[in-house]
């Protein structure tokens, strides 16, 4: 086909495998510490006490309702351009040298961002966990903190895998916004092939395969995941139901 050369792509695989590389980086490791972060607080999150929900509340508030490329351009060039940071290189501090890396840059606001969205999840999977599970972990003499690991935790975590397939997916496609920084990831390799060799069907084609791909593949974990740990919640089959 005269607008699709394949060769273009052959030549360009290492770029692309750099790339995806780079993107798959930045999803994992932004999501494991998100994930890390979005426990203790979603716990904080459902307190009674507001002095401890409503700074979070606050927190998620702006990260979820801001978009994520504002934000990595306000920790990239905002925070490196602050009075503060300023001092700190004057004073030569090296602490000022992770805002100039477009990689720690790009980490934190996915990492924040995430964070955001998956405390939110995780709190209101502990707010719907059955009333009577917890009153069983009381009957049994647990105590408030037991009843929270061994009960309520395990139980929203369960409940949560549906909502946080969506997020771990959109994880994944908002990455892109890391060639904003200069970070070169999947479409950051797809843009630089696209302006070499001046071929947009192919380089952006090729990229939105490797995007479905690993979409794919994450699906399939998640539904394996639903399958092992959400089984008792499915509804019953009408065969099971006449048994």
């Amino acid at each position: 086909m005269e607008w699709f050369d394949p060769n273009v792509i052959s030549s360009s695989l290492p770029e692309f495998w750099r790339g995806l590389w780079m993107t798959v980086q930045l999803t994992v490791f932004s999501l494991v510490v998100g994930f890390a972060f979005a426990i203790p607080l979603s716990v904080a999150r459902v307190s009674r006490n507001p002095w401890v929900s409503r700074p979070i509340s606050a927190y998620t508030y702006f990260f979820r309702g801001t978009p994520m490329l504002v934000q990595l351009l306000l920790i990239y060039y905002g925070v490196g351009q602050s009075e503060w940071m300023q001092q700190q290189w004057e004073a030569g501090n090296s602490f000022w040298l992770l805002f100039r890396d477009a990689y720690f840059c790009a980490m934190l606001a996915f990492s924040l961002n995430t964070c955001a969205y998956q405390l939110e999840m995780f709190a209101g999977a502990i707010r719907n966990v059955p009333h009577g599970e917890v009153e069983a972990a009381e009957a049994m003499g647990m105590t408030r903190y037991t009843a929270l690991c061994r009960i309520v935790l395990p139980s929203a975590l369960r409940r949560a895998i549906p909502p946080l397939s969506n997020e771990v997916i959109l994880m994944l496609q908002g990455s892109a916004i890391a060639s904003a920084v200069t970070l070169v990831d999947l479409t950051g390799a797809a843009r630089n092939v696209y302006s070499r060799h001046y071929a947009p069907f192919e380089a952006f084609i090729f990229a939105g395969l490797l995007y479905l791909a690993v979409t794919f593949v994450l699906v399939g974990l998640f539904r394996f995941a639903e399958s092992r740990w959400l089984a008792h919640l499915q509804p019953l089959s009408a065969s099971a139901k006449q048994d």
